[in-house]
């Protein structure tokens, strides 16, 4: 069933995914104390997946794939330096370690790893939460 969504509804999924970014990647600290670094990428890369969803979603953008946001993201707001270059490039490569980590045999991420990605993706979510706070 294909409903038209309104406005209203619209700015509610927005917020709604916005929440979800934030909370996912409070999950990291815990995740890296339990030596889940694997998990940890992939929180990493769906709590920056949750805030571009946000993003298109108030501006009315869809996407129907994990792929189709990333360009998405990057046709409508990277290459219009809306979202620095550095956070299109680190949402990148958070979707490219996480599907190699959940898609790709013998994967073992490191703290190492997190721990260079981890500030990246909680500036990508700054970035986005500025756009979603216009």
């Amino acid at each position: 069933m294909n409903t038209e969504l309104t406005e209203e509804n619209y700015q509610a999924l927005s917020r709604y995914r916005q929440e979800r970014a934030h909370e996912t990647i409070s999950e990291i600290p815990f995740l890296c104390e339990q030596g889940y670094y694997n998990t940890a990428i992939n929180r990493l890369y769906y709590a920056c997946y949750y805030a571009a969803v946000a993003l298109l979603t108030k501006h009315h953008i869809s996407a129907n794939s994990h792929a189709g946001v990333k360009t998405m993201l990057g046709m409508h707001f990277v290459s219009k330096n809306l979202i620095s270059k550095e956070s299109g490039r680190a949402f990148t490569n958070l979707f490219d370690s996480r599907q190699r980590g959940d898609y790709d045999e013998f994967v073992y991420s490191t703290r190492e790893e997190v721990d260079e990605l981890y500030p990246k993706a909680q500036r990508f979510i700054e970035e986005v939460d500025a756009l979603l706070s216009k």
